[in-house]
């Protein structure tokens, strides 16, 4: 029996528009590869349909989550991280590229950002081919950094994750985190550095 081969969807056929995190949170925790939005500031949402009007993408910007911020800009308001960018596989070659570059229109039109920050993590095999095609400027690569992986699922945490605090409380899954690594369920690792991509949305001045 012939295999029956899957339609394509073509970048222009994408709608990309503006939307809630309700509205993405279960297909981008569902598809990318952190399997979680927990900890994540989010500020602007994205949702890719298809012409059917299923659900095929999501992406996630937001403030970034140390005072990083201050090396790509004046002020924290000034920089956005691209925190998730989810996209199925049954959309065609260049649909990242033109998701991203139509998010990045849709900031500079909407928003006061100058700066949008993106990471490409090696760790997951990743090495930032999507924002290379959308034309984002690569700084280097960020320090090695210290992370835990859980010896019960094999899922990899930042040690980051295990700090982060909502009004001066920690969050119920770092909580579930804290709990793991005090019974010795996540094993201390290192983390190589990612590489860093920015794509400036306002020249800085000088």
């Amino acid at each position: 029996m012939a295999q029956t081969s899957i339609k394509l969807i073509k970048p222009l056929e994408l709608s990309i528009t503006r939307c809630p995190v309700v509205d993405i949170r279960s297909y981008v925790e569902d598809n990318h590869y952190s399997g979680s939005i927990n900890g994540v500031k989010i500020s602007y949402c994205f949702k890719v349909v298809a012409p059917s009007g299923q659900l095929v993408g999501g992406v996630i910007y937001g403030q970034m989550s140390t005072t990083a911020w201050k090396r790509y800009g004046d002020a924290e308001d000034d920089v956005l991280e691209l925190r998730r960018l989810v996209l199925d596989d049954q959309c065609a070659r260049n649909s990242e590229s033109r998701v991203v570059g139509q998010t990045l229109r849709w900031l500079k039109k909407n928003t006061s950002v100058k700066t949008v920050v993106s990471y490409a993590d090696p760790h997951y095999g990743h090495e930032g081919t999507i924002y290379k095609a959308s034309n984002f400027e690569y700084l280097g690569v960020t320090s090695k950094d210290k992370g835990f992986r859980d010896v019960e699922t094999g899922k990899v945490y930042h040690s980051r994750a295990l700090r982060t605090k909502y009004k001066g409380e920690y969050k119920p899954f770092v909580k579930r985190l804290r709990d793991k690594l005090d019974k010795g369920l996540l094993e201390p690792i290192e983390l190589p550095g990612k590489h860093v991509f920015v794509y400036p949305l306002r020249r800085r001045r000088s």
